[in-house]
C-alpha cells in the first residue's frame, strides 16, 4: 500500500484536487494501460456530491465507465437519503452513460441479506472473478470513523468471506461492501470535511489505536491510498 495525505484549503479545492486526481487515472488506463473498462465505486453522503456535479460536466468515454456503490441505506431509490438516488440527480442523469453501465445496490426485497447477496453475485458475474479488483473507490468518513456502512464494533467488520453485506447503523439496515473488497482495490480515496472529523482522523493517522472503533484504520489496500482533507479536518494533522 501507497499512502497519500493531502489537506486542502477548503472543500472547493479539495473537489477540484479529487477530480483531477480521478481524471488522471481515467485517461491512464485508457491510453496508457488500454483496460476495456474503469470501475468507479461512489460513496454517499453530503460531501462527494459536488465532485459528481463536477464529474458530469467532463468528456468521458462514459460508455466505458461502470458505476457501482460502496454502500446503500436500505431505502427506496426515490427517497431522499438514497446514495443512488442522490448520484443519480447530481451526476448521471446528466451524462451520456448506458443504464446497463451503473450498477446500483437493490434495496427492494424487504430483505438486506438477499440483497447483499445479490449484489455480491452481480460484481462476481461482471468482473468474471470471485475477488473483483475494483479501478477505484471512494469513500467517506463518518465523525465516529465508520467509513462505507461499516460501523464500529459491529459483526460487518469481521465479515472476511464475502464482497457484500449487512451494516448496522444501530437498528438500521444498510449494505455494505466488506473489508476484503474494498482492499482489493487499485486505489481508495477518502474524501474527508469538517471539523467535527478531528478527532476520528487522530486516532485513524496514530500509530496505535483501536481499529474495531475507528474502522477507517481497517481500510489498506493493496493499491494506492488517499486521504483529501479539507483544512477544518486535517488542521490537527497539520500541526504534527
Amino acid at each position: 500500500m501507497t499512502r497519500f495525505l493531502e489537506i486542502l484549503p477548503d472543500s472547493h479545492q479539495l473537489v477540484e484536487r479529487a477530480l483531477s486526481l480521478i481524471l488522471a487515472q481515467i485517461r491512464e488506463s485508457f491510453q496508457v494501460k488500454h483496460q476495456p473498462f474503469f470501475s468507479i465505486v461512489l460513496a454517499g453522503g453530503n460531501t462527494p456530491k459536488p465532485l459528481y456535479e463536477a464529474l458530469a460536466r467532463e468528456n468521458l468515454p462514459w460508455e466505458k465507465i461502470h458505476i457501482f456503490w460502496g454502500d446503500e441505506r436500505y431505502v427506496p431509490k426515490n427517497h431522499p437519503e438514497s446514495n443512488q438516488g442522490m448520484a443519480r440527480s447530481a451526476w448521471l442523469d446528466h451524462i451520456a452513460i448506458p443504464e446497463s453501465n451503473i450498477h446500483p445496490m437493490s434495496t427492494d426485497s424487504n430483505n438486506p441479506a438477499l440483497d447483499a447477496q445479490k449484489y455480491e453475485a452481480e460484481l462476481k458475474e461482471f468482473f468474471q472473478l470471485d475477488w473483483p479488483i475494483l479501478d477505484l473507490v471512494l469513500l467517506g468518513m463518518g465523525d465516529d470513523g465508520h467509513t462505507a456502512s461499516l460501523f464500529p464494533r459491529t459483526e460487518a467488520l469481521k465479515v472476511t468471506d464475502r464482497l457484500v453485506t449487512v451494516g448496522l447503523k444501530g437498528q438500521e439496515p444498510r449494505i455494505t461492501l466488506t473489508l476484503p473488497l474494498i482492499n482489493q482495490s487499485k486505489c481508495v480515496m477518502f474524501l474527508v470535511t469538517g471539523e467535527n472529523k478531528q478527532p476520528a482522523l487522530s486516532q485513524i493517522f496514530a500509530v496505535e489505536a483501536d481499529e474495531q472503533n475507528y474502522p477507517a484504520r481497517l481500510i489498506q489496500p493493496k493499491g494506492e491510498l488517499w486521504w483529501l482533507l479539507d483544512y477544518p479536518a486535517g488542521q490537527k494533522l497539520k500541526e504534527r
